[in-house]
């Protein structure tokens, strides 16, 4: 099956879309998804799947880093704390029940969610389902797990960002480009926050944003969907949801001017990254935009990096995309420029590609090569049942329904060549952007 999989991949790569083409023959698993809602508030999505003897179980909390209030950083600490034990588990019990019975496990934290998931033979998911529901609803929130997982995140912050060109370019980035929204915080928090943070503080994110209204299981695999739904009906349904969960009513104003920083790093290949504004998930403009990044920054076959490195061989990378998020979206790109190059033409070889995809229609070739990367994107989503969970989920938690592959694949198949030009035109700006370069501290003049 896995075999099969891949040879349709690389012919779906190699062919162009046709009227036979073979992406309209396969089957959605999706459309068996069965969508259950506890008393609690509690949503399961349940998808039995069983090419192969595995499940997937992911719990979506709906909180990321616009959550935050008082304390940036606090929801990716609690995907560490998560970890650490509840009243009823020790501080590594959690990890080494699932791995020793071969399982995988682990989690993320994003601007807008935090997902927690395990890839299990079927016999272990009733321990996963027991396990995730202790602890999320009964953590041990204390000084000392607070204090220890606090270094842990410091030390990441440091390695990812402080010591990272690349880290601090993209904070830096985001921090330039939303003025307003909380989408400007990084995801990982401001040292300064990290280091005050107080166990009451994180007490009160966890009752009002882990209760079981402000959470979507997702469920995938080898297993039968009534006893699955009985043992979390067990499990999730004496967890008491929260009286109300709070969100940030603030919206981006309109950027009316280009806006510029520079970082200054002991680099030695200096960067150069942009963004523009762009809109939330969801939105019709979306396709045509994913078509356009793919086009421009997907793979060394790309403009820009066809363009930087192999070209003018002013650049080392050249790599970019559309960022959708909940509430708003991104545009970007971010060029390592080569240690013996210069900047400024770096970027102005950049912004010469920018300005082509606005002033002329890109080619029906190139159109239908970046149209059919998405679509092979899209197949891969139902690849496994990890793949399969995180769509689902992702899907529900963004849109409250889970989008079919057919829907799917219409959107970008309706794409034109008219659309990339018009959306390039509308949101890749001179006053949209905003520029952040890294580079080395200018060299101080001796004193006279």
């Amino acid at each position: 099956m896995r075999i099969a999989r891949i040879l349709l991949a690389v012919v779906l790569c190699a062919a162009p879309a046709s009227a036979n083409d073979p992406l309209d023959d396969l089957e959605d698993p999706a459309d068996r998804l069965r969508v259950t809602e506890l008393d609690n508030g509690l949503t399961v999505l349940t998808l039995e799947n069983h090419t192969t003897p595995v499940a997937s179980f992911q719990v979506w909390v709906k909180a990321g880093s616009r959550d935050e209030t008082r304390y940036t950083g606090i929801a990716h600490l609690f995907e560490h704390m998560m970890f650490k034990g509840t009243r009823r588990l020790g501080p590594e019990d959690f990890t080494r029940y699932i791995e020793g019975r071969g399982g995988r496990l682990n989690a993320y934290t994003s601007r807008d969610v935090t997902v927690y998931f395990e890839d299990v033979t079927g016999e272990t998911l009733p321990l996963v389902i027991d396990l995730e529901a202790e602890r999320m609803g009964h953590l041990d929130l204390t000084q000392e797990l607070l204090d220890t997982e606090r270094e842990v995140v410091l030390e990441e912050r440091r390695m990812r960002t402080e010591d990272s060109p690349r880290g601090l370019a993209f904070e830096a980035l985001l921090a330039l480009s939303f003025r307003a929204h909380p989408y400007r915080r990084p995801v990982i928090g401001w040292r300064s926050d990290v280091e005050a943070v107080t166990v009451e503080a994180c007490r009160r994110f966890y009752e009002t944003y882990y209760s079981p209204n402000n959470l979507v299981v997702s469920v995938v695999g080898d297993f039968d969907t009534e006893d699955v739904l009985a043992r979390i009906g067990r499990a999730f349904g004496p967890l008491p949801p929260a009286e109300s969960i709070p969100r940030s009513p603030t919206r981006e104003p309109e950027q009316k001017g280009e806006r510029r920083d520079v970082v200054h790093f002991d680099v030695r290949a200096p960067i150069v990254t942009t963004a523009w504004h762009a809109p939330p998930t969801g939105d019709p403009d979306g396709p045509a935009l994913d078509v356009l990044s793919t086009i421009l920054s997907s793979g060394r076959s790309s403009r820009l990096y066809r363009r930087l490195v192999n070209d003018e061989q002013v650049a080392l990378s050249a790599s970019g995309g559309y960022w959708e998020l909940h509430d708003a979206g991104v545009f970007y790109g971010m060029v390592g420029v080569r240690p013996d190059a210069d900047v400024e033409r770096a970027e102005a070889l950049f912004f010469e590609e920018i300005g082509r995809v606005r002033d002329e229609p890109v080619s029906e070739a190139e159109l239908e090569k970046a149209k059919r990367r998405i679509e092979v994107g899209l197949v891969n989503g139902m690849r496994t049942n990890h793949a399969l969970a995180n769509r689902i989920g992702g899907d529900w938690v963004s849109f409250g329904r889970v989008r079919p592959l057919s829907e799917r694949l219409a959107e970008i198949r309706a794409v034109g060549a008219e659309d990339i030009q018009r959306v390039a035109r509308k949101y890749l700006t001179e006053q949209q952007r905003s520029v952040v370069r890294v580079v080395p501290a200018p060299e101080e003049e001796p004193a006279s």
